[in-house]
């Protein structure tokens, strides 16, 4: 699921109506099913001899590492290179796109090196090139680990420096304000239903057809491998999060022998019947209910923000200020749809419970520029913007072609409609989010079963129970199917992503299983993080 940005908008609209980013998170098996077709095995034949072609020829070039860039933003030590891999893994000989990496080299000595450990933050569409700044800022939680390994980041295809593809000009991607996602009538979800069949055409036309069909998991879990042999890595150590835990699952299936150490934190349910529709759908659920945590802490803390001593006077408020932005849209930018883009960073991170609330809380005592400056696009900012676009458009482009979706509208408005009522928080916004996949110009695929194959070794899970972007259920399903694995629970916390975040009884294991590849003989139940105190 995606590492989420707060005002990354729309995670797969980006014409269409909301800030939203959903997180999210399907191809090919490197062993086909016996339920394939002839056809379909062949094609899968032939990816998988191109994955051994290509990572063959990866091994043998190497990478040229060198200073990144200066316009990359990544100073010395940190070094980028290149890692080429073909587009179509069916014509390894065919068209190559070029990959960007970057490493930090391990910090320790040459006998406490360990190899490279290669990182995924989410998305679909999220970078890992911040992944080594872990090592060059000297970051607590990593400095036992960065002894032992390089930290190596890369930008899957189709983002940021690889390849980068593109569904809808940058400016008309952040104008604000954009409609309310929550419809009140059927003009209006029509209205929606235009921009996402508009969104889902220009993909394809600023893309190219050729590009959509490739961007899928499967092959971005075959770049991967391409990636582990260029490092002159013979395994993988990995580290995903988010939509980097499906990337690690699928992996894990495809190419069992290649893992050495694995660790998914935050966990989209690999379950076929989940990616990618019913996966947004249980997301809408999830996040009413961190939602809901959050104004519980709120009304706690009213001595410091002033917005209610219960729940109900929180959401009171939350109500009363969207009625006010869709009505007159505050700062003539904010509407419905950029409150939801900032606000909605609240259920997803315990960091963002202080300053979303301390902006809440400035409106009500008078200050409308705090929100205006934290919810507004900034029109100025040029390359965040393309950076966010593009992040956009590659979630759109892996989700609607990694599975196949509905095409009746009447599905998605029933199962919307009926979920509004009870989790109306993300739903609508959700929805015109990704339904661009309804209408999308290539080829939806199948995604693989995933599930345990000779050689994969253990591999350690870490998930809190009240994640709003990928429910609790989605680490027991893969756990379930990673025999020998271990689950790491965080009970009764919600922040995606936990093995970032201070918690000794998370943080020794991680450190522990990396440096010794030793788990614990049972699952784990660890309590909470600190919650955060204004």
């Amino acid at each position: 699921m995606r590492d989420i940005r707060p005002n990354r908008r729309v995670t797969a609209l980006g014409s269409a109506g909301a800030l939203v980013t959903a997180t999210l998170i399907a191809g090919a098996f490197a062993a086909p099913s016996a339920s394939a077709t002839a056809g379909s095995r062949h094609g899968q034949d032939r990816e998988t001899r191109g994955a051994t072609v290509a990572a063959e020829r990866a091994a043998k070039a190497g990478i040229d590492w060198a200073d990144c860039p200066t316009d990359w933003g990544f100073a010395k030590p940190i070094q980028c290179g290149w890692v080429s891999v073909p587009l179509d893994y069916a014509k390894p000989y065919g068209k190559q796109i070029k990959l960007a990496v970057d490493r930090a080299v391990s910090t320790g000595t040459a006998a406490e090196r360990q190899g490279a450990l290669v990182y995924n933050p989410g998305g679909p569409g999220g970078s890992g090139m911040r992944f080594p700044t872990r090592v060059t800022t000297k970051n607590p939680l990593w400095i036992n680990t960065s002894k032992a390994y390089d930290f190596v980041g890369f930008d899957p295809r189709g983002v940021g420096h690889s390849a980068p593809i593109s569904c809808i000009d940058p400016t008309e991607f952040v104008k604000a304000p954009k409609m309310d996602p929550v419809p009140d009538s059927e003009a209006d979800k029509q209205a929606q239903r235009k921009l996402a069949r508009e969104y889902a055409d220009g993909c394809a036309e600023r893309s190219g057809k050729a590009m959509l069909a490739q961007m899928t998991t499967p092959n971005t879990v075959r770049d991967l491998d391409v990636i582990r042999a260029a490092l002159g890595e013979k395994k993988l150590n990995y580290l995903g999060v988010s939509y980097g835990t499906y990337i690690g699952a699928v992996y894990g299936t495809m190419f069992p022998g290649h893992v050495r150490r694995m660790i998914v934190d935050s966990v989209v349910n690999p379950s076929k019947e989940k990616i990618w529709y019913q996966a947004n759908l249980d997301q809408d659920v999830a996040f009413e209910g961190r939602w809901k945590d959050w104004e519980d802490w709120v009304a706690a803390n009213d001595a410091v923000f002033h917005l209610g001593t219960t729940r109900a006077a929180v959401q009171a408020k939350w109500l009363e200020l969207r009625a006010t932005a869709k009505k007159n849209p505050i700062g003539g930018v904010v509407g419905p749809a950029e409150l939801i883009g900032f606000f909605q960073s609240a259920p997803y991170y315990d960091s963002s419970w202080i300053p979303v609330a301390t902006v809440f809380s400035k409106y009500f005592a008078g200050d409308t520029q705090a929100l205006v400056d934290a919810a507004a696009p900034d029109l100025s900012d040029t390359a965040g913007n393309a950076s966010a676009e593009n992040g956009n458009a590659v979630y759109t482009a892996v989700e609607c072609t990694d599975a196949k979706w509905p095409t009746s509208w009447k599905k998605w408005d029933k199962d919307n409609t009926a979920l509004n009522k009870n989790y109306p928080f993300m739903t609508w916004a959700n929805a015109w989010l990704n339904l661009p996949c309804a209408t999308w110009p290539v080829k939806q695929q199948t995604p693989p079963t995933v599930g345990t194959h000779k050689g994969l070794p253990q591999v350690l899970i870490v998930q809190s129970t009240r994640d709003a972007a990928t429910p609790y259920e989605g680490a027991v399903e893969l756990h379930k199917r990673f025999k020998g694995s271990r689950l790491i629970t965080e009970k009764d916390a919600g922040s995606h992503g936990v093995t970032g975040l201070v918690n000794p009884c998370i943080n020794q294991r991680v450190d522990t299983y990396l440096l010794t590849g030793k788990l614990d003989a049972k699952d784990v139940t660890c309590t909470p993080h600190a919650t955060p105190k204004p």
